[in-house]
């Protein structure tokens, strides 16, 4: 495994069922075939080599991709308890980490500069970074080392937006030129959308 010493880790949280879109558009592909996920995992692993992600067992397709391009791929029953347990995961994965930039496979049109925007803000000592479109803070959110703690104890569903939201904590907000930060892709229609069809029927 890659030393995570003073470096960003990526996680592409990656473990969900897809249930909204009624087949795994984690492997859909997009324009140009590449599937879903890959284009989101590319992006991160160009600002973060050392990218962890946890996967649940039965995604074999989507671990062979992503051990491909050598993210370091965990499988682990945390994906069945929900988002928390499975960041949570992967950051205890990484202990050693100076921080983490956490990315969802369920958004591929995130632009690579807004992704390398967070990482350096997390270099340059940030607690918690997150971009900003439109008024509206999207992803993905960088967490420096002080919020090991916090990230390693999250369970079931509960993600790392209380961390976001937790007063005490220090949250800087970039502004960006990029509406992919607010586009996550939960359906069919959302992927039609960001492709920019017009609805079907």
């Amino acid at each position: 495994m890659l030393s995570d010493s003073g470096a960003v880790v990526g996680v592409l949280l990656a473990g969900g069922r897809s249930t909204r879109f009624g087949a795994d558009k984690l492997l859909q592909p997009l324009a140009d075939g590449t599937p879903m996920a890959l284009v989101a995992a590319r992006r991160l692993i160009a600002v973060c080599p050392h990218t962890v992600s946890v996967l649940r067992s039965e995604q074999s397709a989507l671990h062979r991709l992503l051990r491909e391009l050598a993210i370091d791929v965990r499988t682990d029953r945390a994906c069945e308890l929900g988002i928390g347990s499975s960041l949570a995961c992967a950051v205890r994965a990484s202990r050693d980490a100076a921080g983490w930039l956490v990315a969802l496979a369920d958004m591929p049109f995130v632009d690579e500069a807004t992704v390398r925007a967070v990482a350096v803000a997390l270099h340059e000592g940030a607690e918690i970074v997150a971009p900003v479109y439109g008024g509206r803070r999207g992803h993905p959110v960088g967490f420096s080392r002080r919020c090991f703690a916090a990230l390693a104890s999250l369970r079931g569903d509960t993600g790392a937006r209380r961390l976001l939201d937790d007063e005490a904590r220090s949250l800087m907000l970039i502004e960006v030129d990029d509406p992919g930060i607010l586009c996550d892709i939960d359906r069919p229609s959302d992927l039609r959308t960001a492709a920019g069809e017009p609805p079907s029927g």
